[in-house]
């Protein structure tokens, strides 16, 4: 009876919109704060088109991304299947003389899928799959694409001084090539955001009498951080990098209120299904983001790492300003699309993504995911969540499971694994049920680079430094410097650096702490009193 109350409500849905199949447009930014949407929460930066997403549609409060770094994120997504299935476990190296660094042949794409059921199909912005020219876009079955090809890019028009992408030997250079408008090399004529949201219009003026899939990437607001005068102003209140991130997802925004104005004037919002989401959480204390009540950021497994803003709209078909709480995953949006485009799926590469529709309209009960999966193969590490219980294994062998229970504790503070060994059976059944459908990594990574490996030494140098007890650690407590480092100094330092390494911490943690170093118990720390709890 269930299944057929779910075949009519697909053939409900396909009468409502028409013969014609659903448009998709996803809506990708870069290094984005699991906070910084208004959506989630956000107060300092206002995100009212973004918003509209959520508010015309259903905000996913457990949305996550495959991965938490971003060209693993993105093959998950651009795959639906997870990347540790077919090798894509790192940030690829730009490599235009290599076909095999970037997303396997074998592999479909949504171009692939979705151009032989009739569908226009573009990229805009970010790629990040693979820098040879076997792996551009229009080689993977897109009809356009207007973007670069490597990780990140500079976003000031006059910087971009590289006009051949392909000349690029680094993943620095490929910062400042010129775009490419499917082959050919263009030089922005302005802002790098503004271009892509100028780019995703035209995709849609083209493509409008058709089916259409349009994946708009943004790179912002990774790395550089950079901004016009004219979106700088909207933040007078705000300073430093935060300013100028602000002024990053102010320009997204803009972007987002152009792409709605289109889809009004054409009348296809009640033919389109818009997704807004990030490629993985937010760096925080490089790019000014802010995660909220997550711990860690991107790269972690914690849920900062790849539990991002999600938020999915289909007028007339999924009610308006709803919230969906069971955890989703970027992999569903090629599962969804595929399922109502009746596109063929390889039998021998079974997605891992599934038809989210169903789900969010209300109309399927029960659990999209029986367990959402993190494994990151160069740190040893191991996500499992099942419901409301995620299971932490690694980073080393023989490192004992550690168990947090989201609805409670989302932060991940709370260490319950003690409480609950039958949860911590269960997910690593789990866990090596997965673990053994995947391969290693088959290519190296950015990481393996001779300029990334120049910077983990100098951050290691710089590490090292900061954690030699000869590093003034008492003037980095003592804020209002007046000679004494009070508990509100105190706690307020500790627990930033907690969040912001991704360690666990409490304030009555770090209370007693506190205590233990404040030896005449005046409720001040000292220098001397600082120094000498050191070298106790």
């Amino acid at each position: 009876m269930k299944n057929l109350m779910f075949v009519f409500f697909i053939l409900a849905v396909a009468l409502a919109h028409g013969a014609r199949k659903p448009n998709m447009i996803v809506i990708m930014c870069d290094d984005l704060g699991y906070a910084d949407v208004g959506f989630n929460g956000c107060k300092d930066i206002p995100t009212p088109n973004i918003d509209r997403i959520a508010e015309n549609g259903v905000r996913c409060t457990s949305g996550y991304t495959s991965y938490s770094v971003c060209g693993p994120s993105r093959a998950g997504f651009m795959t639906g299947r997870y990347g540790q299935r077919f090798g894509f476990e790192r940030n690829p190296q730009y490599r235009t003389d290599d076909p095999n660094m970037g997303l396997p042949k074998e592999e479909k794409t949504f171009g692939e899928a979705l151009g032989p059921v009739g569908y226009a199909t573009g990229v805009v912005g970010k790629w990040h799959l693979g820098a040879h020219p076997s792996n551009h876009p229009l080689n993977r079955g897109f009809d356009y694409f207007y973007g670069h090809l490597g990780g990140g890019h500079r976003f000031m028009p006059e910087e971009l001084t590289i006009q051949d992408g392909y000349t690029a030997t680094n993943e620095e250079e490929s910062y400042r090539t010129w775009i490419m408008k499917n082959h050919e090399a263009i030089p922005p004529a302005k802002y790098l955001t503004d271009e892509f949201s100028d780019a995703a219009v035209e995709f849609i003026d083209r493509s409008k009498d058709r089916p259409f899939f349009l994946f708009l990437s943004y790179n912002a607001p990774h790395l550089p951080l950079q901004a016009t005068d004219e979106y700088l102003a909207r933040f007078p209140k705000l300073e430093g990098d935060r300013k100028i991130y602000a002024a990053m997802v102010s320009a997204i925004d803009d972007g987002v209120g152009q792409v709605f104005d289109k889809l009004e004037e054409y009348k296809l919002l009640e033919k389109t299904i818009l997704v807004f989401l990030s490629d993985n959480g937010g760096p925080e204390p490089k790019n000014a983001s802010d995660n909220g009540p997550l711990r860690g950021g991107k790269g972690d497994s914690w849920e900062g790492g790849f539990r991002v803003p999600f938020a999915v709209q289909w007028k007339g078909t999924l009610p308006a300003g709803t919230e969906y709480h069971h955890p989703v995953s970027a992999l569903d949006i090629m599962g969804t699309i595929v399922d109502l485009a009746d596109a063929p799926v390889d039998p021998k590469r079974p997605l891992d993504g599934i038809n989210l529709i169903p789900y969010l309209a209300g109309k399927k009960k029960g659990i999209p995911h029986e367990a959402i999966y993190l494994r990151k193969f160069d740190g040893g590490k191991y996500t499992v969540r099942s419901g409301a219980y995620k299971m932490h294994l690694g980073p080393w062998q023989g490192a004992k499971p550690e168990l947090y229970n989201l609805d409670e504790d989302v932060g991940e503070q709370n260490n319950v694994a003690g409480d609950h060994p039958e949860k911590i059976q269960h997910l690593e059944k789990l866990r090596k049920r997965w673990d053994a459908e995947l391969i290693e990594p088959i290519f190296l990574g950015l990481i393996h680079t001779p300029e990334w490996q120049d910077k983990l030494k100098k951050q290691n140098t710089k590490k090292s430094q900061t954690d030699n007890p000869q590093w003034d650690w008492f003037s980095a407590l003592d804020k209002n410097k007046d000679g004494g480092v009070t508990e509100v100094e105190w706690l307020n330092w500790t627990m930033s650096e907690a969040k912001r390494k991704g360690r666990s911490s409490t304030e009555a943690r770090q209370r007693k702490f506190f205590a233990g170093r404040d030896l005449d118990g005046d409720e001040i720390i000292t220098r001397e009193e600082l120094e000498a709890g050191i070298k106790r």
